[in-house]
């Protein structure tokens, strides 16, 4: 029998909480007012996938400055899945990513997107943990979430604090051997707060 929407909130608040959290438009403004030297302005926006998509919650999410919403430089496909006493999070990356730039402005570039469109990022998975009122996320276990950079393999080290209207994280990339930091932030995490919500989305 193919789940539910209710059915999973029934059973699995942590997970719906942590999908109505995540869903939306979240922007690091008054960190990038305050410090424009040291933090651009950027957004990040979870919009919901069609229920039917992985027949569970999942995001399309992107990562833009302001001044160019419309050409994203991170963008990808998750899948969330309840676990004991967490929510683990599947991240696929698109093949053709261009192809979908704006599909968290715009539901018609939304729907276009396919399961042949994307591709499982292994060992690249997130976990969550409820910690009151905040989701506390990092990668799987392993240093096995490779990337490369700068002409260099790195692992993804990747910290995330999330509560119903703000978003806290930080990413860097680690050398295999030396684990040394190569690539990410110098100057801590990026402080974001949501402007806009797409929960009213999770049911469709």
């Amino acid at each position: 029998m193919t789940a539910s929407f209710n059915t999973i909130q029934l059973q699995a608040n942590n997970l719906v909480t942590l999908a109505n959290w995540m869903a939306g438009d979240f922007s690091n403004y008054k960190q990038s007012f305050d410090n424009p030297k040291l933090y651009a302005h950027i957004h990040i926006s979870f919009r919901p996938l069609p229920f039917d998509f992985f027949n569970s919650i999942g995001f399309y999410s992107e990562q833009a400055y302001d001044y160019d919403l419309w050409t994203p430089y991170r963008q990808g496909v998750h899948k969330l899945v309840e676990q004991e006493k967490q929510v683990y999070i599947e991240n696929y990356s698109l093949q053709d990513s261009i192809l979908y730039a704006g599909a968290s402005r715009e539901l018609d570039i939304l729907r276009t997107i396919t399961q042949d469109s994307i591709k499982r990022r292994y060992n690249c998975s997130m976990i969550f943990r409820r910690d009151g009122e905040m989701f506390h996320g990092i990668v799987e276990p392993g240093n096995s979430c490779l990337i490369e950079k700068k002409g260099c393999l790195t692992y993804l080290v990747s910290d995330v604090e999330i509560t119903e209207t703000t978003w806290k994280s930080i990413d860097r990339g680690m050398h295999p051997e030396t684990h040394e930091q190569i690539w990410g932030s110098e100057h801590g995490p990026l402080y974001f707060e949501k402007v806009r919500s797409f929960a009213n989305e999770l049911t469709s």
